[in-house]
Formats: C-alpha cells, structure tokens, sequence
C-alpha cells in the first residue's frame, strides 16, 4: 500500500478494517482522498436513519464488487468517523480503486 492508505487500512484475520471520514450530503458518492488517517468518502445520502451508512457499504460493495452482507460498520455507526470491515479478498480491489 501507498504511503497515504497505509494509516487508513490494516489486515486483521481474513479482514481489512478501513477507517473512513464520511461526507454526506455531497451530490455524488465517490473517494476524496485521505485525512489524518482515514479514507474520505463523499455520500449522496443524508446522515439520518442510517441512510449514509446503507450508502458508504452500497459504495464499497459496488465499487468492490464485493456483496454488501459482507461488509460492515464496526465502530461510528452514528459518526462521521467510521471503521468498517471488509473481506480481504476485495484488497486488490480497493488497492486499485483508491490508488493504493
């Protein structure tokens, strides 16, 4: 991994744990680089009623091409600063997409 994803992402098991700053409210779902440590991620979708975390794992999931039953929200559920969790077979994936 790069330099900059290298703070954000760390292999746990047969996981990858991403630690993202998500932006709602943006008009178009898409990466926005990294800040202090974590992946920035412009939502589409409103912070209320988990509606940009269904977006954030939806993003991943289609970016990925990983299920979205496989990808979870572990810690800042009700935060812009997340950790989620990914299978590590989607590492080459997100080591493509976000330039790692």
């Amino acid at each position: 991994m790069s330099e900059p994803y290298r703070d954000c992402c760390r292999i746990v098991g047969s996981e990858i744990h991403a630690a993202i700053k998500a932006l709602p409210g943006a008009s178009k779902t898409e990466f926005a680089g990294t800040e202090t440590g974590r992946l920035r991620v412009r939502l589409a979708a409103a912070p209320e009623d988990g509606k940009a975390n269904a977006e954030l794992i939806a993003f991943f999931a289609k970016t990925l091409g990983c299920p979205k039953r496989d990808i979870v929200v572990l810690r800042g559920e009700k935060s812009r600063l997340k950790t989620i969790a990914l299978p590590l077979a989607c590492g080459p994936g997100l080591e493509e997409i976000i330039g790692m």
